[in-house]
């Protein structure tokens, strides 16, 4: 992803800036996801692994990056909160 682009993203609710999911962080989304054990905040459970997301900066809300694009909306966003465990 474009850092310029990154510099200036930042969630749409809290005004949070985010960051890159790091190896980890997918990694431990991506397992939950194949347990089934993952919905977004509006509810709909996820059920594609992510390529890539991103993180805001205090590790509570996910946005999935599809085609190098990130998908910045809302309802969409995944929870961390839903997690067992969630690295920093």
């Amino acid at each position: 992803m474009d850092k310029r682009l990154l510099d200036i993203l930042c969630c749409p609710v809290s005004k949070s800036p985010v960051r890159l999911l790091s190896r980890a962080q997918l990694d431990a989304i991506n397992a939950a996801i194949r347990g089934g054990a993952v919905e977004t905040v509006a509810g709909a459970a996820v059920g594609t692994a992510l390529a890539a997301g991103l993180v805001t900066e205090d590790g509570k809300v996910i946005y999935r990056i599809e085609d190098d694009i990130p998908v910045m909306l809302a309802d969409e966003a995944i929870g961390t909160t839903q997690l067992a465990t969630f690295p920093d």
